[in-house]
């Protein structure tokens, strides 16, 4: 039996229970954990770089799960057939602008509506945006830190009713601003400190607009961690 970090696992537990794709899979852990321990019926680990699809081959043929998880080579979802019926699509352990890029890309490939279940290391706000913009709605998230890394889980279903997020959601999460975890307040204090210490590196003259941009950006953190306990 494999066993997963602590950041897969979390992304293992939103999984329906039927086919997934696992985009940039990687060496296959999360597909073969998956199959392992009956969370989906059949997976396709999808890698776009030679040495971790040989990675992935190797492994699937070692667990002897050949017959339930198909590794393919290529880019996104351009992996995907018509007839893969897949329900569950992961995206993990990449940035938000590039899991962004890889949904528009392969947005034919949505057609069947499936579940993303999307794990973000940064800019999740751009991730969040694209997601709207396909008419999924989050329906759940999760911010977690593992070996001294914030990572941000987004999960999201198809709908015909979009409801627009206001900019605090898209920028914060609509889920993650209900329950605000300690993780949370530290992910946030970080990126304040931050834009502190850009500001003061700015000269006021020359810099204008762009000062004002990181002051807009830091009265908006300012405003969601004034609630911290």
């Amino acid at each position: 039996m494999i066993t997963l970090n602590q950041r897969l696992t979390r992304v293992s537990h939103y999984l329906k229970p039927h086919t997934m794709a696992d985009i940039g899979s990687d060496h296959a852990y999360l597909p073969i954990y998956a199959i392992e321990n009956n969370l989906c019926s059949r997976a396709i680990a999808g890698e776009v770089i030679k040495g971790p699809f040989e990675s992935a081959q190797k492994n699937v043929n070692e667990h002897q799960h050949n017959h339930l998880i198909d590794v393919r080579l290529g880019d996104g979802l351009s992996i995907l057939r018509e007839n893969d019926n897949i329900q569950n699509i992961t995206i993990c352990g990449m940035g938000g602008p590039l899991i962004a890029k890889i949904l528009r890309e392969g947005k034919s490939q949505l057609a069947n509506k499936p579940r993303l279940i999307l794990q973000s290391n940064i800019q999740t706000e751009v991730l969040r945006q694209t997601l709207e913009s396909l008419n999924y709605t989050i329906i759940a998230e999760e911010i977690m830190e593992e070996k001294g890394h914030v990572y941000e889980i987004v999960v999201s279903e198809f709908t015909d009713n979009i409801k627009a997020l206001t900019k605090k959601q898209l920028k914060f999460g609509p889920e993650l601003l209900k329950n605000k975890t300690e993780t949370f307040y530290k992910k946030w204090r970080r990126e304040l400190n931050a834009l502190e210490h850009i500001r003061k590196q700015l000269n006021s003259a020359v810099h204008h607009e762009r000062l004002k941009e990181i002051e807009c950006e830091m009265d908006l953190i300012k405003e969601v961690l004034v609630n911290e306990d």
